[in-house]
């Protein structure tokens, strides 16, 4: 079976607007999680957020896109996908081509106005420009129209391991032969409707979240959007590539709504399953890019799944400190985080960290360092139990 290889990347989050931007925050152990200032909340100024400085009218005058009713979702996902449609130099007729397929992930998509959506929803006029952008699949559909996108066309939410869902979904297009090739990611924003939602669970922090440090308080909110381009290696025709995508495996616990099991059913199965399926032992993956919320469950059941699995646990850490947690674009946005891991042979620091929780009992405090790294692993957990692994390789 071919292999299937990553051609493109494009980033977009609070730490660089593009890939080289992203690279050089991490190496230089940027945080970017700071103050509100996009929107009115009556938490601007109360707790830290990883948001994108950069405007919605800004956006929409760069990609000219001044029709009513673009939401921030399809913004942010139209700048990652310029760059990862570039950087894999895909042509126009190539995306027209029916056997070019797009994945596209989000948690919240078009719901972020929430404003506009309480209108909507109460009003005896005919509504918005906004009321079709509620649809989850408002993003993919923006995006099939603007590149004319000939292919298989889908909309993935599993909650947080969306995006790392979209990329094994891919791959799993190309195996199958549905597809040649595949852009895969997701995207999410800050909004009221995700601050509120979470705030009423208990587990955003007032403070820069810490993964995996005993005086953690809980998560950061963030926003991105990142893509890749994935092509089996017969279709290449010379074209660079940076890894290659070789374990994928998605689990789910189904032990509660918004928790992971004690003991990490669902997160120990997805890595095994990856391991599995990319051939590899545990032993052989050099370093994991973990969910790591930053809150006391799912950084506990994480260190305990990592422990049942590898037993001496791989270098690893949790980019969310750098991000936020960027919900339906966490998969994908962490998956390329390991991708610039392989391709510059480095690791990047573990930003707020300082004692481990009695679950882990060490984690190396990464500083940035050249290092020599063939395998990686990228874990995204969704609520609801829904775990998703990655492994990424150097072949």
């Amino acid at each position: 079976m071919s292999r299937i290889l990553v051609t493109g990347i494009g980033l977009v989050s609070a730490i660089g607007n593009n890939a080289a931007e992203n690279r050089k925050s991490l190496a230089e152990g940027h945080c970017g999680i700071s103050q509100l200032e996009g929107f009115p909340s009556r938490f601007a100024g109360i707790m830290p957020f990883g948001e994108i400085k950069i405007r919605n009218q800004q956006l929409i005058e760069k990609f000219g896109q001044h029709q009513a009713g673009v939401t921030r979702p399809c913004l942010l996902a139209l700048m990652a996908m310029e760059e990862a449609i570039a950087d894999a130099s895909v042509t126009n007729a190539e995306l027209s081509d029916f056997s070019t397929a797009l994945i596209n992930a989000t948690t919240v998509g078009g719901m972020c106005l929430t404003d506009e959506l309480f209108h909507d929803a109460n009003a005896a006029d005919e509504g918005s420009p906004y009321l079709s952008s509620y649809d989850c699949a408002d993003t993919a559909i923006f995006l099939q129209k603007h590149y004319r996108i000939g292919g298989i066309i889908n909309s993935i939410n599993t909650a947080c391991s969306s995006s790392a869902n979209s990329i094994a979904f891919g791959a799993a297009l190309i195996k199958s032969g549905r597809a040649k090739r595949v852009i895969a990611g997701g995207v999410d924003c800050l909004a009221k409707f995700t601050i509120n939602g979470f705030n009423s669970l208990h587990i955003l922090s007032n403070e820069l979240c810490r993964p995996f440090d005993i005086s953690r308080k809980g998560l950061n909110l963030g926003e991105a959007a990142a893509y890749l381009v994935l092509e089996p290696e017969e279709e290449l025709r010379g074209k660079k590539y940076y890894a290659e995508l070789t374990g994928y495996a998605n689990s789910n616990d189904a032990y509660h709504p918004s928790s992971l099991s004690d003991n990490g059913v669902g997160p120990y199965k997805s890595m095994m399953d990856a391991l599995e399926k990319a051939e590899l032992l545990p032993a052989q993956i050099d370093y994991i890019n973990a969910h790591g919320t930053g809150t006391e469950n799912n950084d506990a059941v994480e260190s305990i799944a990592m422990q049942r699995v590898f037993g001496t646990v791989p270098a690893f850490s949790s980019t969310k400190a750098n991000t936020g947690h960027t919900l339906g674009a966490a998969g994908s946005l962490e998956a390329a985080y390991c991708i610039l891991n392989l391709s510059n042979q480095e690791l990047y620091p573990a930003l707020q960290f300082e004692t481990a929780i009695p679950e882990t009992g060490y984690i190396p405090n990464l500083k940035f360092k050249p290092a020599e790294i063939k395998h990686v692993m990228s874990n995204s957990f969704g609520f609801g139990g829904n775990c998703t692994s990655l492994i990424f390789s150097l072949t």
